[in-house]
């Protein structure tokens, strides 16, 4: 059974612009049993952050080749459904997320899909199979 990690937003970012060796290394030796992803939510985050630092030209070229090794998964109704039940969940418990945060997360209980960040916003979110800080060089 191959095992699937979806990074998120601020993870992308780590491994992307060097931030993180830990994270880097973890995701350049993925045994043959792991695969990586990352959502379509966290490339329009990324693009996103590029968009609003048009003079960041070496920064553009590092994401746009980061972005295309990615597979980035798709956004479907199984998502949409996976989102709705989550957003209500967290409303309802008082709990509050960034939108783009709980689309991330409802994409990875979707696909059944270990969510990889550093984000503590993310314990918040217990219905997710499992979540794993791969920067762990970081404080």
């Amino acid at each position: 059974m191959t095992t699937l990690y979806m990074l998120d937003t601020n993870m992308v970012s780590y491994i992307a612009k060097g931030h993180s060796k830990a994270a880097r290394a973890r995701m350049l030796n993925l045994n043959e049993n792991e695969t990586v992803c990352i959502s379509v939510m966290t490339e329009a985050e990324v693009r996103c952050g590029l968009d609003k630092k048009p003079e960041a030209v070496a920064l553009r070229e590092r994401m746009e080749w980061f972005l295309g090794a990615m597979k980035v998964l798709p956004w479907t109704s199984k998502e949409a459904k996976a989102y709705g039940a989550l957003r209500a969940k967290l409303e309802t418990a008082g709990k509050t997320l960034q939108n783009m945060d709980i689309q991330i997360a409802a994409h990875a209980i979707a696909t059944g899909a270990i969510l990889v960040t550093k984000d503590k916003v993310f314990a918040q979110v217990d219905d997710l199979y499992a979540r794993v800080n791969w920067a762990t060089d970081l404080l």
